[in-house]
């Protein structure tokens, strides 16, 4: 693991990189299509309890795109208040931090991403980011940076994250490229939420300008190849809502140079998420395994088609086989 590097955003606004692992949570709904938030308190207990450093909500993940700015915020407030004085366990990286709640404000409208992170700031969350908007498809750096800058000025007192998943919004641009211009032009441009299959562009941009960026590893498929590159210090996962303390076991088997043990999570790990990949993904098959775990998080909103109980009993047939239930 490479170290604190002085010379990082983070560093100037008195907090530290991010150690560990933070969860991107499921939104829960009721039958009916609204957010309830009821189940979020013992949500947070149980992430807390896995390992999970904290969590990055209303993201993907989250369906954060589908949820109104009203709504948004009231998640926001509701994992403030959940995770109010919780520390964190994982003895593997620092235990008795602060559990950190980091908030998605990207949208398509750029105003109402400015108000959700004035929200978050007044809240006093850790920090926010932003994925650019599915429309219109950004396909410039410039484009990206302004839209970065418009809504990192609005809660300057916050560390601020792009989170780059261009699968989701077609912005496969380089992130090396925007590293560079945003550097020095958006204060409190804290690092990337790297979500793509690029290893190498990955570490890239985490070797830019001496490690000054933190560069958070987001695809819970590859965490050992990275760890093993030398500087996937942090990461936020999805598959870390029902498979948190494997994944939190392959950084602490690295940590202690049990690489065979590492080898095994990290293949248990891919072996869930294969079994996810037959139920439409993360968002929808691994939303339900948390109802099939005893946390019922309700169902998907439209236009995502939800799990058929047939497929639910195809799923924990599936689960059962790899062992995960």
């Amino acid at each position: 693991m490479n170290t604190e590097n002085n010379n990082s955003p983070l560093a100037d606004q008195g907090v530290g990189r991010i150690i560990g692992l933070i969860d991107a949570p499921f939104t829960p709904f009721n039958e009916d299509g609204s957010v309830n938030l009821s189940p979020i308190a013992r949500y947070a207990q149980k992430l807390q309890q896995d390992g999970l450093q904290g969590v990055f909500i209303n993201g993907s993940s989250g369906e954060g795109y589908m949820l109104t700015v009203d709504e948004r915020k009231q998640l926001a407030e509701a994992w403030v208040q959940a995770t109010d004085g919780m520390l964190t366990s994982d003895a593997a990286v620092v235990p008795g931090i602060p559990f950190k709640v980091i908030v998605h404000v990207g949208s398509c409208c750029v105003r109402d991403a400015q108000e959700l992170a004035r929200h978050a700031q007044k809240l006093g969350v850790w920090g926010i980011g932003a994925m650019a908007p599915p429309f219109p498809k950004i396909g410039r750096v410039e484009e990206l940076v302004k839209y970065c800058e418009e809504i990192a000025s609005a809660a300057p007192q916050l560390p601020f994250y792009f989170y780059h998943i261009p699968a989701f919004n077609g912005a496969f641009l380089p992130m090396t490229q925007f590293l560079e211009a945003v550097d020095g032009r958006i204060p409190n441009f804290a690092g990337i939420k790297y979500t793509f299959e690029s290893i190498y562009e990955y570490n890239q941009c985490r070797l830019y300008g001496g490690g000054k960026f933190d560069m958070l590893h987001g695809q819970d498929e590859t965490i050992l190849p990275s760890l093993a590159m030398g500087g996937a210090q942090g990461g936020i996962g999805g598959t870390t809502n029902y498979n948190g303390r494997c994944l939190v076991g392959i950084i602490k088997a690295w940590r202690e140079g049990d690489i065979e043990k590492a080898r095994q999570l990290q293949n248990f790990a891919q072996a869930v998420i294969n079994v996810i990949c037959h139920f439409r993904g993360n968002i929808v098959g691994g939303k339900r395994i948390m109802k099939l775990l005893g946390l019922d998080l309700g169902p998907n909103r439209t236009p995502f088609q939800n799990i058929t109980p047939q497929e639910e009993q195809q799923l924990r047939k599936e689960l059962e086989e790899v062992g995960l239930i």
